[in-house]
């Protein structure tokens, strides 16, 4: 009696790598139609960002000579700049500008956020005049606060003075209230921004817990203390990271207000960069200085980001 075989049933791979190989032309499609709709933006970014920041690195080695051609210098720049007087002192007008108005404008920002909570009819409207300061143009702002500045007895806020028996002061004039005259039109055009951040921030914390703690006897401050702010731990990270960014990067409210006068009293680091770089053409010093400030920030921006995680 003869016994067949049956042949082994071979497995059928074929339509599995057909189905594998259509997911990723599929994916591929999808990724690169995003990569598509990027790519301009992208380009310029690298174009005005990275090329530029590349190029800053190189110059802050060598002594930059537009004709002569470039000498490498090595670390001579970085010596310069962190020998300087002048870069010290504007390093500490930065630093008190940044610590200023970081806690100015989160603190307004936060007591606006709470008087214009809630969804009530108008609060809109009151929400929008609020914000107006920070998306007008510094150009409009400074002029405005030049007016208001006026270092005279008629002067709109040294009337103000007047009336509860202050002033006159010099405000930009002087080198003794000139930096915090700039602090002062930084928190007012920073703080409405700050309000809007708050405002999404408290949409987020749930009611119940403010129910709970009215119903435990807690008063409104108690609220705040035991339920807003700890609610808004985030929020308070966040804003806290942009604001030393934008504290440590500030430029045009000095450059347009002071220009660093009176006597250098209101120099910060970006202003006398620029004014080394494009003035004096020290194009090396600049950007040594500039990489400088870019490590400043990336540091700051690891460490309050270190201590949020922390804090999980």
């Amino acid at each position: 009696m003869t016994t067949v075989q049956a042949a082994p049933v071979r497995e059928e791979k074929a339509p599995v790598a057909v189905a594998a190989r259509r997911g990723l032309v599929g994916a591929v499609r999808r990724h690169l139609s995003a990569w598509l709709f990027l790519a301009p933006a992208l380009l310029l970014f690298a174009v005005f960002k990275f090329v530029p920041m590349v190029k800053a690195f190189d110059m802050s080695f060598h002594e930059v000579r537009p004709y002569l051609g470039d000498r490498w210098v090595g670390l001579e720049n970085y010596r310069a700049v962190l020998t300087d007087g002048s870069f010290l002192a504007a390093v500490g007008h930065t630093l008190v500008l940044a610590v200023g108005q970081t806690a100015g404008s989160l603190l307004l920002g936060l007591v606006l956020a709470l008087l214009l909570e809630g969804s009530s009819r108008g609060v809109w409207f009151v929400r929008t005049a609020v914000f107006l300061p920070t998306v007008v143009a510094m150009a409009v702002v400074a002029e405005l606060w030049r007016i208001l500045y006026y270092p005279v007895p008629g002067g709109a806020i040294n009337s103000i003075l007047g009336w509860i028996g202050l002033g006159p002061s010099q405000f930009l004039n002087s080198g003794g209230s000139a930096l915090f005259s700039v602090m002062g039109v930084g928190v007012w055009r920073s703080a409405p921004y700050d309000m809007m951040i708050f405002l999404a921030g408290l949409a987020g914390i749930d009611r119940a817990l403010y129910e709970a703690a009215a119903a435990d006897g807690a008063g409104p401050l108690r609220r705040i203390w035991h339920v807003t702010l700890p609610g808004l731990r985030p929020v308070f990270t966040i804003l806290l990271t942009l604001a030393a960014i934008r504290g440590l990067r500030i430029f045009t409210e000095v450059y347009l207000l002071t220009n660093g006068g009176p006597s250098d009293s209101t120099e910060v680091v970006v202003t006398l960069i620029f004014k080394s770089g494009l003035e004096r053409n020290e194009l090396g010093y600049a950007s040594a200085g500039s990489m400088l400030l870019l490590g400043a920030t990336v540091v700051v921006t690891l460490i309050v980001q270190a201590v949020r995680r922390s804090r999980r």
